[in-house]
């Protein structure tokens, strides 16, 4: 169950945030907060995995309160909320999972919910695991969220990740593979995985398509790190990586690698 604190000084709209969360069956929601000294005593008695955080509060704001509390970023999901979207890059610079702008409806809201479910899962304190439906993997693909936002379509060179309490510089040619995560795309390493907040086909335009190569529509090989491709029938084929990961080329991209790269 997922464990979510509102904190939001509107009467009206902490009911609504309510409202919209009853027909969430796997969040509950266990506690609400109306100012900024509120929130944070909420935040570190109740350690919620979920928080719905309005910007201006009395007392202090919603950035003070993420400072003054004991709030895990890369445990706990944070969608802020304002009527204003000049605090939009400050939000995601506080590693904000995403960024409610005012007035929003349900269909909305429910967007960023389910950002909240995938996050949770992939930083394992909901779920053992997050999984493409099509993937042959099973096991949790990240733990750190990249700091790094992508903008425009320059090539990458390194990605910049968050790993506990510090940052590592990653260089591209470290990468083995990607999968799609949702929404986002998670990078596995030799010394670790990492979910970054772009989406798989955005973080295709920026990789080298000699290198990086698609090989099914949830994900993208490094072909140096490819050890053989084996044919399993009616088209498909398994991609047999050097550290043993086993992937699947999927029919309809097995023609351009052939193509292109092999």
């Amino acid at each position: 169950m997922i464990r979510a604190l509102i904190v939001e000084d509107a009467p009206l709209l902490r009911s609504g945030i309510r409202l919209y969360l009853k027909d969430e069956q796997d969040i509950e929601v266990v506690g609400e907060a109306c100012d900024g000294p509120d929130a944070v005593e909420h935040i570190n008695a109740l350690r919620p995995d979920l928080v719905f955080l309005d910007i201006q509060l009395p007392g202090f704001d919603g950035f003070e309160v993420l400072s003054r509390s004991q709030l895990d970023s890369s445990r706990c999901a944070v969608v802020f909320i304002t009527a204003y979207a000049d605090y939009a890059l400050r939000a995601f610079d506080c590693n904000a999972l995403s960024y409610l702008l005012k007035p929003f409806d349900q269909r909305r809201f429910a967007e960023v919910v389910q950002r909240g479910r995938l996050f949770l899962k992939s930083s394992g304190e909901n779920c053992s695991a997050v999984a493409h439906p099509d993937e042959l993997t099973h096991e949790a693909p990240a733990e750190d969220v990249v700091t790094a936002q992508f903008n425009g379509h320059q090539r990458l060179s390194r990605i910049l990740v968050k790993h506990a309490d510090r940052f590592l510089l990653v260089k591209v040619d470290e990468i083995d593979w990607i999968a799609a995560t949702g929404e986002y795309a998670t990078i596995h390493t030799a010394r670790g995985s990492w979910l970054l907040r772009t989406s798989l086909t955005e973080l295709a335009l920026r990789l080298d398509e000699r290198q990086f190569v698609r090989i099914h529509r949830g994900t993208i090989v490094n072909l140096d790190r490819v050890a053989e491709i084996q044919p399993r029938g009616h088209g498909d084929c398994d991609v047999r990586m050097q550290n043993g990961r086993l992937l699947r080329l999927s029919r309809s991209y097995r023609d351009g690698l052939f193509a292109n790269n092999v």
